[in-house]
């Protein structure tokens, strides 16, 4: 535990950012969950709009810190990748 009131803020300040980023990591997921959810539905056109949404949404979670650039950039090559094989 904590001892000194600079560390008791520092965990204060840690548990505000972690629910936070779980926040925005939870959403990046959702919007990929909705892209992943129309490539299996073959509906091509709902994919392009859901991958639309996905790729800021994930490009943003980058800045912030959340995910790693490459993981985002890979994320992203991968779904446009199935996206354009629907047609």
């Amino acid at each position: 535990m904590a001892n000194t009131s600079s560390a008791k803020k520092c965990v204060r300040k840690m548990e505000r950012k972690t629910a936070i980023n779980k926040n925005r990591r939870s959403a990046v997921r959702t919007e990929l969950r909705k892209v992943e959810d129309a490539i299996t539905a073959g509906d091509a056109k709902l994919a392009k709009t859901a991958f639309a949404d996905a790729e800021p949404a994930l490009m943003r979670a980058v800045s912030k810190g959340i995910f790693h650039k490459n993981t985002g950039a890979r994320k992203i090559s991968r779904l446009a990748k199935r996206v354009k094989a629907l047609g």
